[in-house]
């Protein structure tokens, strides 16, 4: 049986991947806030995630959104089987996070930082957005109480040096993510694209869980 450790973004929360843990019987992990945290982000975020792995079998991390650029210094800490990334950023190491974004975004999140600090990921969204992906009040609630202001110093540290996985697959959940997975097709990896949202390990677990047990079987496969 796979063992499944799930990756949230360092900007959401671990709720984020509760419902999907509980249907794969997987670990979620849980990342220190960004604001706890003093320069270095990518070392002690890594760090963080890997100790909480145990010991054992070598599980699959799956990471979503931009917990995918952690994937490769995780990687370098835990033995891992393989890594399936949830509408997730590619590594990108020797640059930003900045340096990925679109360029209106970057333009649009730098104008907003006040005091080295971005509004809270949940703020990033149109009125009415949210409710959209995540339709349940309990859930939604839930969510947006892990979050909060984010220091403009996450998005502005360059990436370490690492490589993914040899084995490694992509779940694509919403089209702002379509370049990620053309990318990932180009390396060979196992792809599936599901017609759904970003926030959909949330509000439609079931469908995410299921798709990321048939890439991890195409995996060991």
């Amino acid at each position: 049986m796979t063992r499944f450790v799930l990756l949230p973004s360092p900007v959401l929360g671990p709720y984020s991947w509760r419902a999907v843990a509980e249907v794969l019987g997987g670990q979620v992990l849980a990342l220190p806030r960004l604001s706890t945290l003093d320069g270095d982000f990518y070392e002690q975020l890594a760090e963080a995630a890997a100790a909480q792995i145990g010991p054992g079998e070598p599980p699959v991390l799956v990471a979503h959104s931009g917990a995918g650029a952690l994937v490769p210094a995780v990687a370098a800490r835990r033995a891992l089987a393989g890594a399936i990334f949830v509408d997730a950023i590619l590594p990108h190491p020797g640059r930003s996070w900045f340096d990925t974004a679109p360029a209106d975004l970057r333009h649009h999140l730098r104008s907003g930082a006040q005091e080295g600090r971005l509004p809270a990921w949940h703020a990033w969204w149109p009125p009415g957005a949210l409710e959209r992906l995540v339709p349940d009040e309990t859930a939604r609630e839930a969510l947006t109480a892990e979050l909060e202001p984010i220091p403009v110093a996450w998005f502005e540290e360059i990436a370490p040096a690492g490589e993914s996985p040899t084995r490694s697959a992509y779940l694509k959940l919403s089209e702002a993510y379509e370049d990620e997975a053309r990318a990932a097709n180009r390396l060979g990896w196992p792809l599936v694209r599901l017609p759904l949202n970003h926030l959909a390990p949330v509000s439609q677990p079931v469908a995410v869980a299921t798709a990321i047990t048939g890439l991890a079987e195409r995996l060991s496969g």
